[in-house]
């Protein structure tokens, strides 16, 4: 994309081309660019000259942090744009035109929330066959555990009233057989008085 389809790009997905306000940020950058060296050699950030030659950040970061390449800027190129190189992390000056890859940086929300998009062209296209592919993995991820989740509980469940059944059941054995037992207690204590009473006579 070029620069300004770039600016434009960020924008839309609520941040800005990146600023790069020190070498801890400059080598985070470059680590993460090398990633897309294949799909492109560098990447659009947001620094800018303005109408009186003067270099600014678009987000209006303080400019106090630069990695030109060697020979950069050239004071000639004043309506050309800035890339980061995705090799060696250097800045060069391009024509604003240029077909480059972008790097957006969203607002920080949280002092620890720090968002980056890598972004080209190419990428592009592939990322939403990547994401529906994601998507789609998750999705039957999520009902796989729910089905797994749904015949634990009804195993569960039919275990413990399986379980519950039966020691009602014994329980109505043993109540039974008390029963049974206690009355024939009652008889053999009847019949054992009778015995006592015909001996006596």
């Amino acid at each position: 994309m070029s620069w300004t389809q770039s600016v434009t790009q960020c924008i839309q997905s609520g941040g800005m081309l990146t600023s790069v306000e020190d070498l801890a940020e400059s080598n985070f950058l470059v680590e993460h660019a090398d990633l897309y060296t294949s799909k492109t050699s560098g990447f659009w950030i947001g620094i800018y000259r303005n109408v009186n030659g003067q270099l600014l950040w678009q987000d209006n970061s303080t400019l106090d942090f630069v990695n030109w390449g060697e020979g950069q800027p050239s004071e000639d190129q004043l309506d050309y744009c800035v890339e980061l190189s995705a090799f060696s992390g250097y800045w060069s000056i391009l024509p604003c035109s240029s077909q480059k890859g972008f790097i957006c940086k969203k607002p920080k929300i949280h002092p620890l929330l720090f968002a980056l998009f890598l972004f080209t062209d190419a990428k592009k296209d592939k990322a939403h066959g990547h994401m529906n592919t994601w998507m789609l993995f998750t999705l039957v991820l999520i009902i796989l555990l729910g089905m797994g989740f749904m015949i634990y509980f009804l195993f569960k469940i039919k275990t413990q009233s399986e379980t519950e059944r039966e020691a009602r059941w014994h329980s109505t054995l043993l109540e039974y057989s008390c029963v049974l037992t206690g009355k024939d207690d009652v008889n053999d204590s009847t019949n054992n008085k009778e015995k006592n009473e015909h001996s006596i006579v």
